[in-house]
């Protein structure tokens, strides 16, 4: 993992860089919190790595991994309103902290600067790399969109889930992979099966957010635990167990879920676990995150690029699969 390590310092230290206007405060104090906070970095990393997996300089990425990192957070500010999230990487929330109306604004900032750090290097296959984010930005907005219709409707599928999380999650994942490969000129094919290894790693990635939501330790995950089930999200712990489950307690499923349910919060949790425990949907969910784990590495044994640094890949992924935070 030193090879992360180094990437992580690299984008840190770009992150730290950023010169922010003073005023309007309420527009830029918050933003500069959101990189105080820190976090795993994940996808500028990834960035980094797919650069140099087909012979590129790290550095020459470091923008444009930054624009990503850039983005993501500003999903996370507008996602936090939306789930009435009051923590954030064990922080509070930037819509907690100030409120939501900063959050928004701060957010849409945040938005327009990804663009400024993506094109900051005029690299020969900026078309690419600009359309690839944006259809990228365009897919999260949708999966977002259907994780909260999800939250009112009776009839989501297990399919329809993986295939939201795709578009909420792992399409950034695939995506700064991809860009990192853009900029580093390797072959379009190469490049988009980069693309579908941090597709089928990203949803293995949240599944393993959806299991720490219900399972974690709050001290380690960072967020409050059970606030899936308090938001009524339809995650494939719950759908698996709609699923398998006895009539009876799909019943209770049901009215637990139900808006107008008054149960206190640390019950409503309780109960919703009892049931899980009962039809072992913890097993279910890591048994569903191999097979996606499974594909990507399947993936990244197709890539044309040197062994050792697709094990720098394969291990990081490996490593966010065992995550316990």
């Amino acid at each position: 993992m030193k090879e992360f390590a180094k990437y992580k310092a690299l984008i840190d230290k770009a992150l730290d860089e950023i010169m922010l206007p003073a005023e309007p405060k309420k527009l830029y104090e918050p933003i500069s919190y959101t990189f105080g906070v820190g976090g795993k970095r994940l996808r500028p990393i990834l960035t980094l790595a797919a650069c140099e997996l087909f012979g590129g300089i790290a550095e020459d990425a470091v923008e444009a991994a930054v624009g990503l990192e850039i983005f993501h957070n500003f999903t996370l500010l507008h996602d936090d309103i939306m789930d009435k999230a009051p923590l954030r990487r064990g922080k509070e929330t930037v819509f907690k902290k100030w409120n939501s109306n900063v959050a928004i604004l701060s957010g849409d900032t945040m938005f327009a600067l990804t663009y400024r750090y993506l094109a900051a290097k005029h690299h020969p296959r900026l078309k690419e790399l600009l359309d690839t984010f944006t259809q990228t930005a365009i897919e999260v907005c949708e999966g977002q969109q259907y994780d909260m219709d999800f939250e009112t409707r009776p009839d989501v599928t297990i399919a329809e889930y993986i295939n939201m999380i795709r578009m909420k999650t792992a399409v950034l994942l695939g995506a700064s992979l991809k860009i990192g490969a853009l900029i580093s000129q390797a072959e379009e094919e190469q490049a988009g099966l980069l693309y579908d290894f941090g597709i089928n790693v990203g949803i293995a990635f949240q599944l393993k957010d959806d299991l720490l939501d219900t399972y974690g330790t709050e001290e380690k995950f960072g967020k409050s635990i059970g606030g899936d089930i308090l938001a009524n999200k339809k995650t494939f712990l719950y759908l698996k167990c709609f699923e398998v489950a006895s009539n009876e307690d799909r019943a209770n499923l049901i009215n637990l879920y139900s808006f107008s349910s008054d149960l206190p919060p640390g019950l409503k949790i309780k109960q919703v676990m009892d049931i899980y425990n009962r039809y072992n949907i913890k097993d279910e969910a890591i048994a569903e995150m191999g097979k996606f784990f499974g594909t990507a590495i399947q993936v990244m044994n197709s890539v044309k690029a040197d062994r050792l640094k697709k094990n720098v890949l394969v291990d990081y992924a490996e490593w966010l699969y065992k995550r316990d935070h």
